[in-house]
Parts: C-alpha cells; sequence; structure tokens
C-alpha cells in the first residue's frame, strides 16, 4: 500500500537528506508539478538516470519548403518533392538541443537550408549553413550566445558556415616587341582587374607572370605571353600579351594582342587591335604608320597608340594608374614607333613602361619595355646595319591585395609583400602561388 505526503519539504530529522530504506520507488510530486531544485543544491546521480535532456521524435514528417523547429525535438525531413528552410528555435538556452536526419535520402538533391532566427551558428551569424549531404543525420546543442549553435554530430563534418574575404586583383601580360627597319612600337601587355571573393582554406591561387616579347633585329616582332591567376576557387583571369609591331615591307603583319602593335611605315599599314573576343577590353589597338618615314606606336592599357606623320613617329599609347599597392603607378604603356634617318623624331613611349622608338644613324635607340609594367618595345629605325635591334617588351606583373586579418602567409614564387593601411599585398614578378 503506497502512502503520499503533503508537505512543502520532505527532510530526514538533520535536514539533509530524503531516506527510505525499505521502499524500492519513491515518487515525488503528482502529474503536472513542477519539482523545484534550491539554488546551490547538487542533484547528484549515483546510479541510473532516465528521461533527463531527451529528444522528442517527431511522429509528422516534415515535407513542406518551411518549417520552424522548437527545442529538444527530433525531425524528420523528407526532401524529396522540394528543398527545405528549417528556421531554429527562437531564444534557444544552454543545452537546449535539435537533431534533423535526412528521412528519404535526399538532401544531395534538394538541400536543407537553416534560417538562424537571431543565434549564432558556430559563432557566426552568417552565411545561411546548408546541408546537402545524401542520408546525413546532424545534431546540435545551443552553446549560448558567443558561439550559438555547435553541430555535435554532423555526417558532412564540413563547416557550414565558411567566413569569406575579398582579394583585389592586378593581372598584366608581357608586353610585344617592337618591329625591325621603321617598325611599329609593340602593344602593352593586358591589363585587367578584378575583386573576388575567397574562402579560407579553399586552396592555392596560381600566378602565371608573362614574359615579354624579345626585340628582333629582322623579321617580325615577338608578342608577349599571357599572365593568369586560376584556381583556389575562383574564377581564372588571363591578360593576353601585348602584340608585336610590324616591319617593313609587310604592313600587315602586325599583330592583334592584350593592346595591339604599331604599323610599319610601309604603305600605312593599320595597327593591331586589342584582341577582339575579350571582354572587357584589356587594352586598345595600335597606329598606323605615314610612307615613307615613320611607323606607328603601339596600343597602351588606357589609349590606342599614335599615328606616324611626316615628322614624328607615333607615340606609344598611355598605360593605366592603379593604387592597388597603396599608391597610384600607371602600367602597361605602348611602344613607340621607329622613323627612317633624318628630320622625323623617333615616336616616345607611352606613359607607364613604353619603350622608345628609334632613328636611324645617330638616331637615338631604341628602348625596351620596362620591367613589370607589360610596357610594348619601340620599333626600329632604318635597317639593320645602323639602327640594331627593336625594343623587347617588358615583363608582366600579377598583384593581390588582401586584407591584413585574413592573410594566410602562405604564398610560393618569392612575391614581394609589404602591407598598405588595412591591407597586406603581394606583388609577383614570377610564377608562384596564394594560399587562402
Amino acid at each position: 500500500m503506497s502512502s503520499i505526503i503533503k508537505v512543502n519539504t520532505v527532510q530526514d530529522t538533520d535536514g539533509n537528506n530524503i531516506i527510505n530504506e525499505n521502499a524500492n520507488t519513491i515518487t515525488i510530486g503528482a502529474s503536472g508539478d513542477t519539482i523545484s531544485i534550491p539554488a546551490g543544491a547538487t542533484l547528484a546521480n549515483n546510479g541510473t538516470a532516465t528521461g533527463f535532456a531527451s529528444i522528442d521524435w517527431q511522429s509528422t514528417i516534415v515535407t513542406g519548403a518551411t518549417h520552424t523547429a522548437s527545442a529538444n525535438q527530433g525531425i524528420w525531413i523528407d526532401t524529396t518533392s522540394n528543398a527545405c528552410n528549417l528556421t531554429l528555435p527562437g531564444s534557444p538556452s544552454v543545452g537546449d538541443q535539435l537533431i534533423f536526419s535526412d528521412f528519404k535520402r535526399t538532401w544531395g538533391s534538394n538541400a536543407v537550408t537553416l534560417t538562424l532566427n537571431g543565434s549564432k551558428y558556430q559563432g557566426f551569424t552568417s552565411p545561411a549553413p546548408v546541408y546537402d549531404t545524401e542520408g546525413e543525420t546532424v545534431h546540435i546543442v545551443y552553446s549560448g550566445s558567443t558561439q550559438g549553435w555547435i553541430p555535435i554530430n554532423d555526417g558532412a563534418v564540413a563547416n557550414e558556415v565558411p567566413q569569406t574575404y575579398s582579394i583585389d586583383f592586378l593581372v598584366i601580360a608581357g608586353g610585344g616587341s617592337g618591329g625591325e627597319t621603321i617598325g611599329g612600337g609593340g602593344g602593352a601587355g593586358g591589363y585587367r582587374t578584378s575583386t573576388q571573393t575567397v574562402t579560407p582554406g579553399g586552396g592555392a591561387i596560381t600566378v602565371t607572370v608573362g614574359d615579354g616579347g624579345a626585340g628582333v633585329s629582322s623579321g617580325n616582332g615577338n608578342n608577349g605571353a599571357n599572365s593568369s591567376i586560376s584556381g583556389g576557387g575562383i574564377t581564372t583571369i588571363t591578360s593576353a600579351g601585348g602584340g608585336h609591331g610590324g616591319i617593313a615591307g609587310s604592313p600587315g603583319t602586325t599583330s592583334d594582342g592584350g593592346s595591339g602593335g604599331g604599323a610599319s611605315y610601309n604603305g600605312g599599314g593599320v595597327g593591331g587591335g586589342n584582341v577582339p573576343a575579350t571582354v572587357p577590353s584589356q587594352g586598345n589597338d595600335g597606329g598606323t604608320g605615314n610612307a615613307p618615314d615613320t611607323a606607328g606606336g603601339g596600343g597602351g592599357a588606357g589609349a590606342v597608340g599614335g599615328n606616324g606623320s611626316p615628322s614624328v613617329g607615333g607615340a606609344g599609347g598611355n598605360g593605366t594608374s592603379s593604387s592597388i599597392t597603396g599608391s597610384a603607378v600607371t602600367r602597361g604603356g605602348g611602344g613607340g614607333g621607329g622613323v627612317r634617318s633624318g628630320s622625323p623624331t623617333q615616336g616616345p613611349g607611352g606613359t607607364g613602361g613604353g619603350g622608345n622608338g628609334r632613328g636611324a644613324g645617330g638616331g637615338l635607340p631604341a628602348t625596351s619595355g620596362s620591367a613589370n609594367t607589360g610596357g610594348g618595345g619601340g620599333g626600329a629605325g632604318y635597317g639593320p646595319s645602323s639602327s640594331g635591334t627593336s625594343g623587347s617588351g617588358g615583363k608582366g606583373v600579377v598583384i593581390l591585395s588582401v586584407p591584413t586579418s585574413d592573410y594566410s602567409g602562405t604564398t610560393s614564387g618569392s612575391p614581394t609583400v609589404t602591407t598598405s593601411g588595412s591591407n597586406t599585398i603581394m606583388e609577383f614578378t614570377s610564377t608562384g602561388s596564394y594560399t587562402t
């Protein structure tokens, strides 16, 4: 026969413990009662405890596009027909739990996205966690306001709230060389900028830096080589090498490139063009020649190459300024056009590393594009015997700027690393990599 004691507090005679050595079961309170444990007291378990912090598995299968969970629920989610947006409990308490499971093994096709409902998830408020692994079961516990919900069992074991940051890129290809025998100036290497979002741990971004085209004393000039960035979860960016300048007797031998080469004097040929398939544009067209004395300038990143005139070789097109390193620097100038001996003046190189054209005999020599600007080389003067070699194109450069707080410090290829304000800048002058 059971007994019921109706009192406010049950204690033994010394006021410490409930003692009942004869009964197998002690029932405290009735259904619906709240059993209160006083502040400072410890509920010690020296045996087996059941029914505490249990998960209440729901009998209704979630199939809708949205569902709001309550604390300490177990939820089956069937995404056979559609993805599901699961809203986590509002105003959770430390220790609150939630388990949700792929009922039909369809999360790989239709994912479950969590709405955080004002709480953090693994310490962050964004992005929204997405679970998309077939057959996955996720068990999360609320740890408090600092870190919020923490997965203690996650089939995919992935970080579902990866934190991203942006990288600014400047990618300049190698410049083209000038042409020989009153040759056109070389075009500047392609000039491209980009800002992209990366994820820490997303892998290595490979950097390729293109060489400038070699100068010539006879025959066609040489295009510059491409520069590029790729890998690491970014969209590949490729800048085309600059086109070489035209040569005597063949006004059509100028080349397209990041910027086009200038035409030779012969017949007033049309300069080479910017690579037409590239959007946005990487540079500009080269200038035309003027028979019989002057050649056109190579195109620059910021302007077309100048046309030759009876008195002056075409000027190289000017480059473009960038402050990615923290200060404004102009790069990507086109090479100046060469001229015949006599009164014509050699075409000057464009601002930003373009080489000067050359005159015959005692004229100024053709100069090469400046290194790591992608500048075009200057065109040669009249005849290889008196005018030497055309200017080579300048080597390209690739520059990355990242927030210093996110900079991983993992590079290859020995870039020059500096800081400006809150950013860390890596200047690559040869092939290398940066790992996010």
